[in-house]
């Protein structure tokens, strides 16, 4: 579960790709836009300007480069031509890219123009939760430390965690081990060693943290039709702490 040196600097590189690709989404003017037209442009920007692969592309027969889960989705929505990003949308982009063998993962709860107070306090609060996840990892640390961390901060706010899907430890493939969840007692799993590379990616939802999987096989959505909201970056241990891999431009700070 371990990687070198060597292969977390590709790595690395990846996620500086990765972070490239969320700054150009970063820039698009979402509102009006279909989620496939999202999905093309950022295929094309991965492709011909990035020179990578998009790694979800043909991964377990999925035909797109991104996930795109709005409002009630919690993960895995399908991207479509008839989806248009309205304003008051929340909207999750989950983006894999891959270069020099090696893969990064990572996703960004967007809000589409003018968004009510209880679904931008989700989003920021989602937020925050991966970063009390990310600020939990360190040598000697244990994954029920991580997971500890953000429900903790979930339930302090009010939220519930999804715990049907969780992190995954990644490199030459989109899922390795070890799995990461985003609930759990201090102390306990699998402790946390220099070289380990893997995903937070807490889904918090409104409401319940029951979801249930639409007829298309893919997108999850709440049971009870809240709003959910997504955050993800790809992290190695390290010999005294944490690096996030996929750290975007406007974070500098966080990693400070």
């Amino acid at each position: 579960m371990t990687k070198t040196q060597g292969e977390i600097e590709i790595m690395a590189e990846a996620g500086g790709l990765l972070a490239l690709t969320f700054a150009y989404l970063d820039g698009l003017p979402l509102a009006g836009m279909s989620t496939l037209e999202v999905n093309d442009l950022v295929e094309a920007f991965i492709v011909d300007r990035l020179g990578a692969r998009p790694a979800s592309k043909g991964q377990y027969g999925y035909g797109f480069v991104l996930n795109s889960s709005r409002n009630q989705v919690v993960c895995h929505g399908v991207p479509s031509k008839d989806e248009i990003l309205a304003d008051g949308d929340i909207v999750n982009f989950d983006i894999t890219l891959e270069t020099g063998g090696y893969i990064a993962d990572s996703s960004k709860t967007y809000l589409i123009g003018e968004v009510a107070g209880p679904a931008r306090r989700l989003v920021n609060t989602t937020y925050e939760a991966m970063w009390k996840g990310i600020r939990a990892v360190r040598p000697g640390a244990t994954l029920g430390d991580i997971g500890h961390a953000i429900e903790t901060h979930a339930k302090a706010n009010g939220y519930s965690i999804v715990r049907d899907y969780c992190g995954h430890g990644i490199g030459r493939e989109m899922h390795e081990e070890p799995q990461v969840l985003h609930f759990g007692r201090p102390g306990h799993g699998l402790t946390l060693r220099e070289g380990m590379v893997f995903t937070i990616e807490p889904m918090l939802n409104q409401g319940r943290r029951t979801v249930r999987t639409q007829a298309d096989g893919w997108t999850v959505v709440t049971a009870d039709g809240k709003l959910s909201a997504q955050f993800e970056h790809t992290v190695a241990v390290t010999a005294d702490g944490v690096r996030v891999l996929t750290l975007r431009p406007d974070e500098a700070q966080r990693a400070a």
